[in-house]
Protein backbone atom coordinates (compact mmCIF):
# COMPACT_ATOMS: atom_id res chain seq x y z
CA UNK A 1 0.00 0.00 0.00
CA UNK A 2 1.48 3.37 -0.99
CA UNK A 3 2.16 6.20 1.42
CA UNK A 4 -0.32 8.35 -0.50
CA UNK A 5 -3.11 5.80 0.02
CA UNK A 6 -2.77 5.72 3.81
CA UNK A 7 -1.40 9.13 4.90
CA UNK A 8 -3.31 12.39 5.35
CA UNK A 9 -2.78 15.76 3.77
CA UNK A 10 -3.58 18.62 6.12
CA UNK A 11 -4.70 21.56 3.95
CA UNK A 12 -4.63 24.96 5.72
CA UNK A 13 -6.21 27.98 4.04
CA UNK A 14 -8.45 30.74 5.40
CA UNK A 15 -9.96 31.34 1.92
CA UNK A 16 -13.07 29.14 1.89
CA UNK A 17 -13.38 28.90 -1.91
CA UNK A 18 -9.67 28.15 -2.39
CA UNK A 19 -9.67 25.58 0.40
CA UNK A 20 -12.73 23.72 -0.91
CA UNK A 21 -11.62 23.64 -4.54
CA UNK A 22 -8.06 22.53 -3.71
CA UNK A 23 -9.32 19.80 -1.37
CA UNK A 24 -11.68 18.46 -4.05
CA UNK A 25 -8.94 18.45 -6.68
CA UNK A 26 -6.50 16.63 -4.38
CA UNK A 27 -9.12 14.03 -3.48
CA UNK A 28 -9.71 13.38 -7.16
CA UNK A 29 -5.95 12.87 -7.46
CA UNK A 30 -6.16 10.11 -4.81
CA UNK A 31 -5.18 11.92 -1.60
CA UNK A 32 -6.88 11.81 1.79
CA UNK A 33 -7.39 15.49 2.66
CA UNK A 34 -8.32 17.19 5.93
CA UNK A 35 -9.09 20.87 5.12
CA UNK A 36 -8.92 23.39 7.99
CA UNK A 37 -9.30 27.17 8.01
CA UNK A 38 -6.61 28.15 10.52
CA UNK A 39 -3.11 27.27 11.68
CA UNK A 40 -4.44 26.71 15.19
CA UNK A 41 -6.74 23.94 13.92
CA UNK A 42 -3.82 22.39 12.05
CA UNK A 43 -1.66 22.28 15.18
CA UNK A 44 -4.44 20.51 17.06
CA UNK A 45 -4.41 17.71 14.47
CA UNK A 46 -0.67 17.05 14.36
CA UNK A 47 1.98 15.50 16.58
CA UNK A 48 5.07 13.26 16.34
CA UNK A 49 2.79 10.38 15.28
CA UNK A 50 1.39 12.40 12.36
CA UNK A 51 2.19 10.40 9.20
CA UNK A 52 1.16 12.91 6.54
CA UNK A 53 2.14 16.28 5.12
CA UNK A 54 0.93 19.85 5.63
CA UNK A 55 0.02 22.29 2.84
CA UNK A 56 -0.46 25.82 4.16
CA UNK A 57 -1.10 29.25 2.73
CA UNK A 58 1.68 31.58 3.86
CA UNK A 59 -0.59 34.59 4.47
CA UNK A 60 -3.40 34.03 6.98
CA UNK A 61 -4.97 36.09 9.76
CA UNK A 62 -3.79 35.19 13.23
CA UNK A 63 -1.02 32.62 12.98
CA UNK A 64 0.52 32.75 9.49
CA UNK A 65 2.20 29.98 7.51
CA UNK A 66 5.73 30.87 8.63
CA UNK A 67 4.73 30.73 12.30
CA UNK A 68 2.89 27.47 11.69
CA UNK A 69 6.06 26.03 10.11
CA UNK A 70 8.05 26.91 13.23
CA UNK A 71 5.43 25.49 15.59
CA UNK A 72 5.14 22.26 13.62
CA UNK A 73 8.89 21.79 13.66
CA UNK A 74 8.91 22.28 17.43
CA UNK A 75 6.66 19.21 17.55
CA UNK A 76 8.55 17.23 14.89
CA UNK A 77 11.25 18.76 12.67
CA UNK A 78 10.61 16.14 9.98
CA UNK A 79 6.94 16.88 9.27
CA UNK A 80 6.93 17.98 5.61
CA UNK A 81 5.41 21.46 5.23
CA UNK A 82 4.61 22.86 1.77
CA UNK A 83 3.87 26.58 1.67
CA UNK A 84 1.56 28.22 -0.87
CA UNK A 85 2.74 31.73 -1.79
CA UNK A 86 1.82 34.69 -3.92
CA UNK A 87 4.33 36.01 -6.47
CA UNK A 88 5.51 38.80 -4.16
CA UNK A 89 6.09 36.30 -1.36
CA UNK A 90 8.63 34.10 -3.15
CA UNK A 91 11.62 35.58 -1.20
CA UNK A 92 9.73 34.76 2.01
CA UNK A 93 9.16 31.22 0.77
CA UNK A 94 12.86 30.81 0.01
CA UNK A 95 13.59 31.89 3.57
CA UNK A 96 11.07 29.28 4.72
CA UNK A 97 12.97 26.60 2.76
CA UNK A 98 16.11 27.59 4.65
CA UNK A 99 14.10 27.24 7.87
CA UNK A 100 13.10 23.68 7.02
CA UNK A 101 10.03 23.89 4.76
CA UNK A 102 9.82 20.88 2.46
CA UNK A 103 8.90 22.97 -0.61
CA UNK A 104 6.76 25.89 -1.77
CA UNK A 105 4.39 26.38 -4.67
CA UNK A 106 3.39 29.71 -6.19
CA UNK A 107 -0.18 30.87 -6.88
CA UNK A 108 -1.88 30.33 -9.21
CA UNK A 109 -0.74 26.72 -9.36
CA UNK A 110 -1.68 23.63 -11.34
CA UNK A 111 -3.03 20.99 -8.96
CA UNK A 112 -0.94 18.32 -10.68
CA UNK A 113 2.21 20.22 -9.70
CA UNK A 114 1.08 20.29 -6.06
CA UNK A 115 0.17 16.58 -6.28
CA UNK A 116 3.68 15.71 -7.51
CA UNK A 117 5.28 17.59 -4.61
CA UNK A 118 2.89 15.92 -2.15
CA UNK A 119 3.69 12.42 -3.39
CA UNK A 120 7.38 12.98 -2.79
CA UNK A 121 6.69 14.53 0.63
CA UNK A 122 4.49 11.62 1.73
CA UNK A 123 7.02 9.03 0.59
CA UNK A 124 9.72 10.86 2.55
CA UNK A 125 7.50 11.03 5.64
CA UNK A 126 6.67 7.32 5.40
CA UNK A 127 10.39 6.47 5.35
CA UNK A 128 11.03 8.69 8.37
CA UNK A 129 8.22 7.07 10.38
CA UNK A 130 9.23 3.51 9.40
CA UNK A 131 12.88 4.15 10.30
CA UNK A 132 11.86 5.51 13.70
CA UNK A 133 9.81 2.41 14.41
CA UNK A 134 12.63 0.11 13.38
CA UNK A 135 15.12 2.02 15.54
CA UNK A 136 12.69 1.94 18.45
CA UNK A 137 12.59 -1.86 18.35
CA UNK A 138 16.21 -2.52 17.35
CA UNK A 139 17.63 0.02 19.78
CA UNK A 140 16.48 -1.74 22.93
CA UNK A 141 16.79 -5.22 24.33
CA UNK A 142 13.57 -7.10 23.80
CA UNK A 143 12.86 -8.59 27.23
CA UNK A 144 9.27 -9.43 26.48
CA UNK A 145 9.85 -13.15 27.00
CA UNK A 146 11.11 -12.45 30.52
CA UNK A 147 8.06 -10.31 31.26
CA UNK A 148 5.56 -12.76 29.72
CA UNK A 149 7.23 -16.16 30.00
CA UNK A 150 5.75 -19.41 28.77
CA UNK A 151 6.29 -22.07 26.13
CA UNK A 152 2.68 -22.80 25.28
CA UNK A 153 1.40 -21.73 21.88
CA UNK A 154 -0.97 -19.13 23.34
CA UNK A 155 1.99 -17.33 24.92
CA UNK A 156 4.14 -17.59 21.80
CA UNK A 157 1.24 -16.06 19.87
CA UNK A 158 0.78 -13.31 22.47
CA UNK A 159 4.45 -12.26 22.33
CA UNK A 160 4.36 -12.29 18.52
CA UNK A 161 1.26 -10.10 18.55
CA UNK A 162 2.79 -7.60 20.96
CA UNK A 163 5.98 -7.33 18.91
CA UNK A 164 3.95 -6.89 15.72
CA UNK A 165 1.94 -3.91 16.96
CA UNK A 166 4.24 -2.55 19.66
CA UNK A 167 6.18 -0.19 17.41
CA UNK A 168 3.02 1.28 15.90
CA UNK A 169 0.92 4.12 17.30
CA UNK A 170 -2.32 2.15 16.96
CA UNK A 171 -4.74 2.47 19.85
CA UNK A 172 -5.04 -0.99 21.38
CA UNK A 173 -7.61 -2.93 23.39
CA UNK A 174 -6.26 -5.65 25.71
CA UNK A 175 -8.76 -8.28 26.84
CA UNK A 176 -8.13 -10.84 29.56
CA UNK A 177 -9.34 -12.08 32.95
CA UNK A 178 -8.37 -10.54 36.27
CA UNK A 179 -4.75 -11.14 37.19
CA UNK A 180 -3.71 -12.51 33.78
CA UNK A 181 -1.15 -9.76 33.10
CA UNK A 182 -2.97 -7.17 30.99
CA UNK A 183 -0.99 -4.35 32.62
CA UNK A 184 2.28 -6.16 31.82
CA UNK A 185 1.24 -6.48 28.18
CA UNK A 186 0.32 -2.78 28.07
CA UNK A 187 3.68 -1.72 29.47
CA UNK A 188 5.45 -3.98 26.96
CA UNK A 189 3.60 -2.25 24.11
CA UNK A 190 4.75 1.13 25.41
CA UNK A 191 8.37 0.01 25.81
CA UNK A 192 8.45 -1.48 22.30
CA UNK A 193 7.26 1.80 20.79
CA UNK A 194 9.00 5.03 19.88
CA UNK A 195 7.30 6.51 22.95
CA UNK A 196 9.32 4.39 25.39
CA UNK A 197 11.20 7.39 26.79
CA UNK A 198 8.00 9.36 27.36
CA UNK A 199 5.42 9.09 30.18
CA UNK A 200 3.33 5.97 30.75
CA UNK A 201 0.24 7.18 32.63
CA UNK A 202 -2.24 4.70 34.11
CA UNK A 203 -5.83 5.76 34.74
CA UNK A 204 -7.97 3.40 36.83
CA UNK A 205 -11.37 3.96 35.25
CA UNK A 206 -13.14 2.20 38.13
CA UNK A 207 -11.65 4.54 40.74
CA UNK A 208 -12.13 7.98 39.18
CA UNK A 209 -13.82 10.33 41.69
CA UNK A 210 -17.06 11.46 40.04
CA UNK A 211 -16.84 15.03 41.32
CA UNK A 212 -13.32 15.49 39.93
CA UNK A 213 -13.33 13.29 36.82
CA UNK A 214 -12.99 16.08 34.26
CA UNK A 215 -10.39 17.99 36.26
CA UNK A 216 -8.38 14.79 36.81
CA UNK A 217 -8.31 13.93 33.11
CA UNK A 218 -8.45 17.28 31.33
CA UNK A 219 -6.95 19.70 33.86
CA UNK A 220 -8.29 23.13 34.74
CA UNK A 221 -7.53 26.82 34.68
CA UNK A 222 -7.59 29.22 37.62
CA UNK A 223 -11.17 29.86 38.75
CA UNK A 224 -12.67 26.97 36.78
CA UNK A 225 -14.50 25.95 39.98
CA UNK A 226 -14.39 26.92 43.65
CA UNK A 227 -10.98 26.04 45.02
CA UNK A 228 -9.20 26.09 41.64
CA UNK A 229 -6.50 28.53 42.78
CA UNK A 230 -3.85 27.56 40.25
CA UNK A 231 -3.85 25.96 36.79
CA UNK A 232 -3.36 22.22 36.70
CA UNK A 233 -2.45 19.74 33.97
CA UNK A 234 -4.74 16.73 33.74
CA UNK A 235 -3.53 13.15 33.32
CA UNK A 236 -3.95 13.31 29.54
CA UNK A 237 -1.59 16.27 29.28
CA UNK A 238 0.91 14.65 31.65
CA UNK A 239 1.13 11.79 29.14
CA UNK A 240 1.86 13.99 26.09
CA UNK A 241 4.27 12.21 23.80
CA UNK A 242 3.72 8.95 25.68
CA UNK A 243 1.02 6.39 26.41
CA UNK A 244 -2.22 6.48 28.40
CA UNK A 245 -3.42 3.18 29.88
CA UNK A 246 -7.16 3.21 30.51
CA UNK A 247 -7.39 0.35 33.01
CA UNK A 248 -10.75 -1.47 33.05
CA UNK A 249 -12.33 0.86 30.51
CA UNK A 250 -15.67 -0.95 30.89
CA UNK A 251 -16.10 0.73 34.30
CA UNK A 252 -16.02 4.25 32.83
CA UNK A 253 -19.33 6.15 33.20
CA UNK A 254 -21.26 6.63 29.95
CA UNK A 255 -21.10 10.43 30.18
CA UNK A 256 -17.32 10.31 30.37
CA UNK A 257 -17.19 7.79 27.52
CA UNK A 258 -18.63 10.47 25.22
CA UNK A 259 -15.89 12.93 26.20
CA UNK A 260 -13.20 10.26 25.75
CA UNK A 261 -14.53 9.49 22.27
CA UNK A 262 -14.02 13.14 21.35
CA UNK A 263 -10.43 13.02 22.61
CA UNK A 264 -9.68 9.82 20.68
CA UNK A 265 -11.17 11.21 17.51
CA UNK A 266 -9.68 14.71 17.54
CA UNK A 267 -6.58 14.23 19.72
CA UNK A 268 -7.49 17.54 21.37
CA UNK A 269 -8.50 18.41 24.94
CA UNK A 270 -9.85 21.58 26.52
CA UNK A 271 -9.07 22.31 30.16
CA UNK A 272 -11.95 23.23 32.46
CA UNK A 273 -12.41 26.97 32.47
CA UNK A 274 -10.76 27.42 29.06
CA UNK A 275 -11.92 27.59 25.46
CA UNK A 276 -8.46 27.00 23.97
CA UNK A 277 -7.91 23.52 22.50
CA UNK A 278 -4.70 21.75 23.46
CA UNK A 279 -3.21 19.28 20.95
CA UNK A 280 -2.74 15.86 22.47
CA UNK A 281 -0.11 13.46 21.16
CA UNK A 282 -0.65 10.21 23.03
CA UNK A 283 -1.27 6.55 22.32
CA UNK A 284 -4.25 5.02 24.11
CA UNK A 285 -4.23 1.46 25.44
CA UNK A 286 -7.37 0.18 27.16
CA UNK A 287 -7.83 -3.00 29.18
CA UNK A 288 -10.98 -4.90 30.03
CA UNK A 289 -11.73 -8.10 31.91
CA UNK A 290 -15.21 -8.25 30.40
CA UNK A 291 -16.39 -8.68 26.83
CA UNK A 292 -17.00 -5.10 25.69
CA UNK A 293 -19.08 -6.32 22.75
CA UNK A 294 -21.55 -7.73 25.30
CA UNK A 295 -21.41 -4.45 27.23
CA UNK A 296 -22.25 -2.60 23.99
CA UNK A 297 -25.23 -4.90 23.38
CA UNK A 298 -26.40 -4.30 26.95
CA UNK A 299 -26.14 -0.52 26.54
CA UNK A 300 -23.38 -0.15 29.14
CA UNK A 301 -20.68 0.85 26.67
CA UNK A 302 -20.72 3.11 23.61
CA UNK A 303 -20.42 1.21 20.35
CA UNK A 304 -18.55 4.06 18.61
CA UNK A 305 -16.02 4.18 21.46
CA UNK A 306 -15.57 0.40 21.31
CA UNK A 307 -14.66 0.51 17.62
CA UNK A 308 -12.44 3.55 18.11
CA UNK A 309 -10.45 1.76 20.83
CA UNK A 310 -10.40 -1.59 19.08
CA UNK A 311 -7.96 -0.61 16.31
CA UNK A 312 -5.76 -3.51 17.42
CA UNK A 313 -6.84 -6.20 19.88
CA UNK A 314 -4.67 -8.32 22.18
CA UNK A 315 -6.01 -11.29 24.17
CA UNK A 316 -4.09 -12.30 27.31
CA UNK A 317 -4.93 -15.94 28.15
CA UNK A 318 -5.92 -17.23 31.60
CA UNK A 319 -3.67 -19.73 33.37
CA UNK A 320 -6.21 -22.45 32.62
CA UNK A 321 -5.32 -22.09 28.94
CA UNK A 322 -1.61 -22.67 29.61
CA UNK A 323 -1.39 -25.31 32.34
CA UNK A 324 1.85 -26.70 30.93
CA UNK A 325 3.53 -23.40 31.79
CA UNK A 326 2.51 -23.38 35.46
CA UNK A 327 5.43 -25.37 36.98
CA UNK A 328 8.03 -23.23 35.19
CA UNK A 329 6.15 -20.03 36.02
CA UNK A 330 6.01 -21.02 39.68
CA UNK A 331 9.78 -21.63 39.81
CA UNK A 332 10.45 -18.37 37.95
CA UNK A 333 8.30 -16.37 40.38
CA UNK A 334 9.77 -18.23 43.34
CA UNK A 335 13.31 -17.18 42.34
CA UNK A 336 12.17 -13.56 41.95
CA UNK A 337 10.45 -13.58 45.34
CA UNK A 338 13.40 -15.22 47.15
CA UNK A 339 15.79 -12.63 45.70
CA UNK A 340 13.45 -9.79 46.63
CA UNK A 341 13.16 -10.95 50.26
CA UNK A 342 16.82 -11.96 50.53
CA UNK A 343 16.14 -15.57 51.48
CA UNK A 344 17.55 -18.82 50.13
CA UNK A 345 15.65 -20.41 47.28
CA UNK A 346 13.74 -23.51 48.36
CA UNK A 347 13.85 -26.92 46.70
CA UNK A 348 10.39 -27.76 45.36
CA UNK A 349 9.37 -31.43 45.00
CA UNK A 350 8.32 -32.36 41.44
CA UNK A 351 5.07 -33.83 42.77
CA UNK A 352 4.12 -30.42 44.18
CA UNK A 353 4.73 -28.73 40.83
CA UNK A 354 2.61 -31.35 39.09
CA UNK A 355 -0.20 -30.73 41.54
CA UNK A 356 -0.05 -26.97 40.85
CA UNK A 357 -0.73 -27.60 37.17
CA UNK A 358 -3.94 -29.42 38.08
CA UNK A 359 -5.34 -26.68 40.30
CA UNK A 360 -7.85 -24.05 39.31
CA UNK A 361 -6.41 -20.54 39.24
CA UNK A 362 -9.30 -18.04 39.18
CA UNK A 363 -6.84 -15.27 40.11
CA UNK A 364 -4.46 -16.30 37.33
CA UNK A 365 -0.89 -14.95 37.47
CA UNK A 366 -1.70 -12.74 40.45
CA UNK A 367 -2.86 -15.75 42.46
CA UNK A 368 0.20 -17.78 41.43
CA UNK A 369 2.51 -14.91 42.39
CA UNK A 370 0.82 -14.62 45.80
CA UNK A 371 1.37 -18.31 46.39
CA UNK A 372 5.10 -18.01 45.73
CA UNK A 373 5.26 -15.11 48.21
CA UNK A 374 3.61 -17.25 50.89
CA UNK A 375 6.00 -20.14 50.19
CA UNK A 376 9.05 -17.90 50.40
CA UNK A 377 7.84 -16.24 53.60
CA UNK A 378 7.05 -19.60 55.19
CA UNK A 379 3.31 -18.95 55.31
CA UNK A 380 2.58 -21.96 53.11
CA UNK A 381 3.15 -25.49 54.51
CA UNK A 382 6.90 -25.92 54.99
CA UNK A 383 6.74 -29.66 54.30
CA UNK A 384 5.68 -29.33 50.71
CA UNK A 385 6.14 -33.02 49.98
CA UNK A 386 3.87 -33.80 52.91
CA UNK A 387 0.92 -32.32 51.10
CA UNK A 388 0.73 -36.06 51.12
CA UNK A 389 0.53 -38.76 48.56
CA UNK A 390 -3.15 -39.10 49.33
CA UNK A 391 -3.96 -35.44 48.71
CA UNK A 392 -1.80 -35.33 45.60
CA UNK A 393 -3.37 -38.53 44.30
CA UNK A 394 -6.82 -37.08 44.91
CA UNK A 395 -5.97 -33.94 42.97
CA UNK A 396 -4.42 -35.84 40.10
CA UNK A 397 -7.36 -38.23 39.95
CA UNK A 398 -9.81 -35.33 39.91
CA UNK A 399 -7.87 -33.65 37.13
CA UNK A 400 -7.73 -36.87 35.07
CA UNK A 401 -11.44 -37.50 35.56
CA UNK A 402 -12.26 -33.93 34.54
CA UNK A 403 -10.07 -34.19 31.45
CA UNK A 404 -11.61 -37.47 30.27
CA UNK A 405 -15.20 -36.41 31.04
CA UNK A 406 -14.73 -33.15 29.20
CA UNK A 407 -13.27 -34.89 26.16
CA UNK A 408 -16.14 -37.41 26.03
CA UNK A 409 -18.72 -34.63 26.33
CA UNK A 410 -16.97 -32.61 23.61
CA UNK A 411 -17.20 -35.60 21.24
CA UNK A 412 -20.82 -36.40 22.03
CA UNK A 413 -20.07 -39.72 23.76
CA UNK A 414 -17.93 -41.09 20.92
CA UNK A 415 -14.86 -42.74 22.41
CA UNK A 416 -12.58 -43.27 19.44
CA UNK A 417 -11.70 -39.55 18.96
CA UNK A 418 -11.21 -39.31 22.74
CA UNK A 419 -8.53 -41.98 23.11
CA UNK A 420 -6.89 -40.80 19.88
CA UNK A 421 -6.79 -37.23 21.16
CA UNK A 422 -5.42 -38.31 24.56
CA UNK A 423 -2.82 -40.58 22.97
CA UNK A 424 -3.87 -43.70 24.85
CA UNK A 425 -5.25 -47.08 23.82
CA UNK A 426 -8.94 -47.92 23.80
CA UNK A 427 -8.41 -50.42 26.66
CA UNK A 428 -6.59 -47.79 28.75
CA UNK A 429 -9.47 -45.37 28.25
CA UNK A 430 -12.01 -48.01 29.29
CA UNK A 431 -9.95 -48.85 32.40
CA UNK A 432 -9.72 -45.19 33.41
CA UNK A 433 -13.46 -44.66 32.84
CA UNK A 434 -14.19 -47.61 35.09
CA UNK A 435 -11.68 -46.40 37.69
CA UNK A 436 -13.25 -42.92 37.83
CA UNK A 437 -16.85 -44.09 37.50
CA UNK A 438 -17.42 -42.26 34.21
CA UNK A 439 -20.60 -43.26 32.36
CA UNK A 440 -20.48 -41.96 28.81
CA UNK A 441 -24.29 -42.26 28.55
CA UNK A 442 -24.64 -39.52 31.15
CA UNK A 443 -22.30 -37.01 29.48
CA UNK A 444 -22.78 -37.61 25.78
CA UNK A 445 -25.29 -38.65 23.12
CA UNK A 446 -23.57 -42.06 22.96
CA UNK A 447 -24.51 -42.95 19.37
CA UNK A 448 -24.44 -46.58 18.32
CA UNK A 449 -21.19 -46.16 16.36
CA UNK A 450 -19.37 -44.37 19.19
CA UNK A 451 -16.27 -46.54 18.81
Amino acid sequence: MSAMATARVLLVDDDDAMRVSTAQALRLAGFQVDPVSSAEEALALTGPAFTGAVVSDIRMPGMDGMTLLGRLHEIDAEIPVILVTGHAEVPLAVEAMRSGAYDFIEKPFVVQDLANVLRRALETRALVVDNRRLRAVAGKRDDIEARLPGRTQVMVDLRYRLRAIGASDADTLIIGPTGAGKDVAARALHDLSGRAGKPFVTINCAALPEALIESELFGHEVGAFPGALRPRYGKFEHARGGTVLLDEIGSMPLELQAKLLHVLHDRVITRLGSNDPVALDVRFIATSKTDLAEAVAAGRFREDLYWRLNVAAVHVPPLSARREDIPLLFLHLLRESAARHGVAERAIPPAYLTALAGRDWPGNMRELRNLTERVVLGLESADLAADGDARLAERMAAYERSLISGAIAAHGGRLKPVYEMLGISRKTLYDKMQKHGIDRHLIGDSPEDQD
